[in-house]
């Protein structure tokens, strides 16, 4: 199992930016696959986007291109979410994610993660 504790989250303006980090414990394997994911109130679970432990390898929703950029240092065990050009429904709570195998990419099916972090609120005003 993985431990994962998410942190950088908070308030901001629109057209601001935030980066989000994952601390990560016990990714042994290069397998392994990173994701974030997000929750507004009152909505499901959202895929936000994914990367390979190995290759870095990164994959996003259409919600979030070219705006969001995952990345990953394996020497430090974190993942981050750099956050730019925010906008008012980007706001959410947001969690990172891991599973040990690729499941042959599928990066945005949310029950193929093994393990949670408990999320870092994220609230854009306009």
């Amino acid at each position: 199992q993985v431990q994962l504790v998410e942190s950088g989250g908070g308030l901001a303006q629109a057209g601001d930016s935030l980066r989000l980090s994952c601390a990560a414990s016990g990714v042994t394997f290069s397998g392994y696959i990173m994701g974030w994911f997000r929750q507004a109130p009152g909505k499901e679970r959202e895929f936000v986007g994914g990367i390979r432990w190995s290759g870095g390898n990164t994959y996003y929703a259409d919600s979030v291109k070219g705006r969001f950029t995952i990345s990953r240092d394996r020497a430090k065990n974190m993942v981050y979410l750099q956050m730019n050009s925010l906008k008012p429904e980007d706001t959410a709570v947001y969690y990172c994610a891991a599973r040990s195998r690729d499941y042959y990419g599928n990066y945005e099916v949310f029950t193929t993660y093994e393990s949670w972090g408990q999320g870092t609120q994220v609230l854009v005003s306009s």
